[in-house]
């Protein structure tokens, strides 16, 4: 839960801030990219907005239902319950382990999520935005019910990887249909998903290995084809301030023209289809749930009212937050995979219901992180995950500040523990720990530990007027930058702040000299130095807020964080009692880098980078011997030109024969140096 116990609900009238995090899938156990893409980017602008003193309410949960779960639990002996439940528990440990902040971190099999589900899919039934539709799809005769995509393997007809499932083959990134299609008399082919560009050979049930049957059966469609004038009227409406990736992602859902969208699965977890609708006959779908992608966005609707209204199914609290646009500003964080989500279904089903909505104001969207050259895989041991992060034995606000200072905002970025480790001892241990632990020491040692009066200072040098300018022209920038989500911006001015504090020392010495000869100048370098960490505290709080907590607690002060729109340096007034100084940050030797590679999958990554660099020689082999035998050809010609005419003079001894290049067209794409040895034997010929 979030700070504060006192339910938070929107103030009427004023700037009210609600911040969803995309809902992590229970059955894996989230990365690093899948942190920084989501949940800690969010949670850094929660925090950044609650010390602006605005109301913030932050969502999240784990989504658990669909076809996903159903297997997995399967594979694991496990009911999907007992599944969701298991994996729910590891996501919020290693949530909270990073110090992630929700208001609450709920779960989408619940009762309140039923009801809001199907009272918005009745209001898309009233509307006449469902279409129902009849198609072919895999029934397994053995237990005797229709399949899933991903409950359907067998060989891909395109790379015929033995693996492949109904919905995808991951051997070569195909989008798949469970069952070949049928063909028509003219031999096109009817029944290919539009999306899909192979099928299955053999396909068969993953449960039991029974060959499934063709069976017709009905499914529901929202439309989005009837509601696309509305989706794009609002679309260019809001979204002046997203990302130009997402906004290009959901423009070209646009142009590609918006079709109906199937709903429905023939699954057992999941919201259920509600009966007595009229028009609908409910033995068509009493064995159906709602496909996961209508109904996971839903779940944030859902998750807050179980934070406002508890186990009371008819409470309306939930409505001040998501039934009020006037007054609620709504703040969406995610990875690129699922913008379409969020900014044509989701709003898709909002503007259906015809009802009164808070949509999506503001998205903020992440590109993919890498790891050393690679990419995670938890199967195969690449990478550092969010279970095991804590055995570097790194804290956490460490690694907050690392993934942030890479977060890919506008392209892919890279974990590196090189990096990783000259962030610790060089942007921490050196900036923000020298401050910190050089001002308050000597406050200690020199000042009997009190805050010296800085007031009797007489300033005529400008000294503390003209830090505090160029310390709020800083600040400027930092308050644009976490306003418009650019987190990356926001944490790399306050490290510059830090560095100024830094500065403010250097350029004015202070010294055991400094207090000696000019006592005034020294007690008013660091009592604007004392106020300078205060204000650093409450700027690095969104990104490092454990780190931020210990740095009020040497300044003695309460833990209160208040970010301002001008910084006025008197917070902490002279006499005030300093507290003891210490270490926020300690030096990580360099010879962790190779410990930790090998121990995060070393051996993996070497066979990636050897598979690349094959590759990448191969890629330029062949581009030399194109460029050769192109040489070689030109030269031929210019030869036969020049033996046409002085027919009675001697061929050059240079001039390649017929016999060089057909062996350099037969030579193999092995590998540079290949390519390099024939360019040798032909310049000897």
């Amino acid at each position: 839960m979030g700070s504060t116990s006192e339910l938070i609900l929107p103030e009427p009238g004023k700037k009210n801030i609600l911040i969803t995090s995309a809902l992590p899938y229970v059955n894996n156990v989230p990365h690093l990219g899948n942190i920084i893409g989501s949940v800690l980017s969010a949670d850094v602008f929660a925090r950044f907005c609650r010390a602006r003193g605005l109301k913030t309410l932050y969502i999240c949960g784990s989504d658990e239902y669909g076809t996903a779960t159903e297997i997995k639990a399967l594979k694991e002996g496990l009911s999907p319950s007992d599944l969701c439940a298991k994996y729910h528990a590891i996501h919020k440990e290693i949530y909270d382990w990073f110090r992630i902040e929700f208001d609450i971190f709920g779960r989408t099999p619940t009762s309140q999520q039923t009801e809001i589900v199907q009272s918005i899919f009745a209001r898309l039934w009233d509307n006449g935005l469902i279409e129902e539709r009849e198609s072919t799809q895999p029934y397994c005769p053995t237990h005797k019910s229709f399949l899933a995509d991903r409950f359907v393997e067998g060989e891909c007809s395109l790379c015929h990887d033995l693996g492949a499932r109904g919905d995808q083959c991951d051997a070569c990134g195909s989008l798949l249909d469970p069952l070949e299609p049928e063909r028509k008399p003219d031999g096109s082919l009817t029944g290919l998903d539009s999306t899909a560009t192979g099928w299955l050979i053999n396909p068969r049930c993953a449960l039991d290995g029974a060959s499934p049957e063709r069976r017709k059966t009905k499914q529901l469609y929202l439309r989005l084809d009837v509601l696309s004038d509305s989706i794009v009227e609002w679309f260019k409406s809001v979204n002046e301030g997203w990302s130009s990736n997402c906004t290009a992602i959901t423009q070209s859902w646009i142009d590609k023209g918006l079709k109906p969208r199937c709903i429905t699965r023939d699954l057992r977890w999941g919201v259920p289809i509600p009966k007595g609708l009229d028009g609908m006959n409910d033995k068509d779908y009493a064995e159906k749930v709602f496909y996961v992608w209508f109904d996971a966005c839903i779940g944030y609707v859902s998750i807050t009212k179980n934070y406002t209204d508890r186990e009371d199914l008819a409470g309306k609290k939930w409505e001040q937050w998501w039934r009020n646009p006037d007054d609620v500003s709504l703040y969406q964080f995610m990875g690129k995979d699922n913008v379409p989500f969020h900014t044509i279904i989701f709003p898709a089903s909002q503007l259906g219901t015809k009802d009164t909505w808070t949509k999506v104001n503001h998205l903020s969207i992440t590109e993919y992180l890498n790891y050393e050259g690679g990419k995670f895989s938890k199967s195969k041991g690449v990478g550092v995950f969010g279970n095991t992060a804590k055995e570097t034995g790194v804290d956490p606000d460490v690694w907050r500040y690392y993934l942030l200072s890479r977060r890919p905002e506008s392209s892919d970025s890279e974990f590196k523990w090189q990096e990783f480790i000259d962030a610790n001892n060089n942007d921490l241990l050196k900036n923000v720990g020298n401050l910190c632990q050089r001002v308050v020491k000597f406050c200690q040692a020199k000042m009997e530990g009190k805050v010296p009066d800085y007031s009797k200072y007489a300033d005529s040098e400008k000294v503390v007027e003209k830090h505090k300018e160029e310390v709020n022209e800083q600040l400027k920038v930092y308050n644009e930058s976490l306003e418009g989500c650019k987190l990356r911006a926001g944490l790399q001015t306050a490290l510059r702040i830090s560095s100024q504090g830094n500065k403010l020392l250097q350029d004015n010495k202070l010294s055991n000299q400094l207090i000696e000869e000019d006592p005034e100048r020294c007690a008013a370098v660091v009592g604007l130095a004392l106020n300078h960490i205060h204000l650093l505290a409450s700027l690095i709080s969104p990104f490092m807020p454990a780190t931020a907590e210990a740095i009020l607690q040497q300044l003695n002060v309460p833990v209160k964080f208040q970010i301002p729109d001008t910084w006025t340096a008197d917070a902490i007034a002279p006499g005030h009692t300093l507290g003891e100084p210490k270490l926020l940050f300690t030096q990580i030797p360099a010879s962790r880098i190779d410990e930790w590679r090998e121990a995060f999958g070393g051996e993996e990554i070497r066979k990636q980078k050897a598979l690349e660099a094959e590759k990448a020689a191969a890629k330029k082999a062949a581009k030399e011997k194109e460029k050769e035998k192109k040489r070689l050809k030109k030269e031929a010609a210019l030869a036969a030109a020049a033996s046409g005419q002085t027919a009675d003079a001697a061929a050059p001894t240079s001039t390649p024969d017929k016999a060089a290049v057909a062996a350099l067209d037969a030579a193999p794409d092995v590998s540079a140096d290949d390519t390099k040895a024939a360019e040798v034997r032909l310049a000897h010929r």
